[in-house]
């Protein structure tokens, strides 16, 4: 068996190809969640806390600055985006198993 033959026998057995499309969408999907968190979610969420500009708090203790802020934020992104992909995975994974019955 030649390289080329290998290499396309290695691409079909371990489907390579369906592979590296599923990661693209993930990669495109992961991008339209954030977009929708970050433009859509977080500015009512900062609009409804007193201050508004959470996100630059920072506790200071001596001469260490901790970006709690920031970091409270990233953390709330964080907790929003997986319920909204556990959402969208659990609304699929239903339409997936009703088919199959």
């Amino acid at each position: 068996m030649s390289l080329a033959e290998e290499f396309v026998a290695f691409l079909k057995k371990y489907q390579v190809i369906g592979l590296a499309v599923a990661f693209i969408m993930g990669v495109t999907a992961t991008k339209v969640v954030t977009a929708a968190v970050n433009d859509l979610i977080m500015p009512i969420i900062a609009a409804l806390l007193p201050g508004g500009d959470w996100k630059t708090a920072v506790l200071q203790l001596g001469p260490v600055k901790f970006l709690v802020g920031d970091f409270a934020g990233v953390l709330l992104e964080f907790v929003i985006i997986a319920l909204v992909i556990f959402m969208i995975v659990k609304y699929l994974m239903k339409e997936d198993a009703t088919e199959k019955r």
